[in-house]
């Protein structure tokens, strides 16, 4: 049981990561300048900064809630 749950999390975060990530990349694409999308969509952590200093907050909190999820349910896994 204890896995399927574990597994189950795993796939809702991952799946959330990758959303919010082209979420976040869909917002960068319309702000100026329009490089840092496509610069965004290959390094995710520029993502991450570029979200934050455009006020992206709302999709900035997410990535890290379901980040700190995958990493917490890889560590339960790994128990």
């Amino acid at each position: 049981m204890k896995d399927l749950v574990v597994s189950i999390a795993l796939v809702i975060a991952f799946a959330s990561l990758i959303t919010v990530h082209v979420a976040i990349v869909w917002g960068l694409a319309f702000r100026h300048p329009r490089w840092r999308a496509l610069a965004a969509f290959f390094v995710l952590p520029l993502g991450v900064y570029w979200a934050w200093r455009e006020k992206l907050r709302v999709r900035l909190w997410i990535f890290v809630a379901a980040l700190v999820l995958y990493v917490a349910a890889n560590v339960v896994g790994k128990l």
